[in-house]
């Protein structure tokens, strides 16, 4: 599949470096603003030869190659629009580190262990004009162990999201694709830890995750 990721950190790296490994054309990247260092996503994409096309921040329409398949969301809190999405066959999807509707948001990962709970999980969805709240491809549950900080747990669940990112891919190339709406009374939202705010450029999210 013509795949074009939008991520950032070590998230980013590995959900590019499995979907590459597995002989899928990585059409393009959008890393988010780059400082003084690159971004992990956008080191490993160049050196790969992989255009980095634009960052995340200025992403709009144009700068996604034509003959794209699918745009993947991985750990980015920046927002992509309709457009973005409807020049992608498939549109988009994303990954949230928590068992959707519960724990919307950028810290999904610091709220399971702030409210002390024994379990979360982790969801592939389908990026729409919400926060959060696309269609359900894949979810899994996960235990936390109680001795876990959030840094303990995201690394519990870090591979198991790249591998579900992998399996909604090969779904999707099979024609498997799974759309559940989310039960809204179960809904929850929790705001940033850090108190940054969401990207809106041309419109909507494309994933949430830890901010780590």
């Amino acid at each position: 599949m013509n795949i074009f990721i939008c991520g950032q950190k070590s998230f980013g790296k590995e959900v590019l470096k499995a979907l590459y490994e597995r002989g899928h054309n990585i059409v393009g990247v959008a890393p988010p603003p780059q400082e003084k260092y690159y971004d992990k996503m956008q080191g490993y994409a160049i050196k790969l030869g992989i255009p980095v096309i634009s960052d995340c921040d200025k992403l709009v329409s144009r700068d996604i190659p034509e003959n794209t398949d699918l745009v993947i969301a991985a750990h980015s809190h920046w927002y992509i629009s309709t457009k973005v999405r409807e020049k992608a066959k498939y549109g988009a999807i994303g990954f949230h580190p928590s068992m959707l509707p519960r724990h919307r948001g950028q810290d999904a990962v610091r709220w399971t262990v702030a409210m002390n709970e024994a379990v979360t999980g982790a969801t592939v969805f389908w990026l729409d004009d919400s926060v959060d709240g696309g269609d359900i491809f894949l979810q899994r549950v996960i235990h936390v162990n109680k001795k876990w900080d959030y840094h303990e747990l995201w690394k519990n669940i870090f591979p198991i999201g790249v591998e579900m990112v992998c399996e909604a891919v090969d779904n999707i190339e099979k024609g498997n694709i799974i759309k559940l709406p989310q039960d809204e009374q179960f809904a929850t939202w929790e705001p940033s830890f850090t108190n940054t705010r969401l990207k809106r450029n041309e419109l909507l999210q494309i994933g949430s995750g830890l901010n780590i």
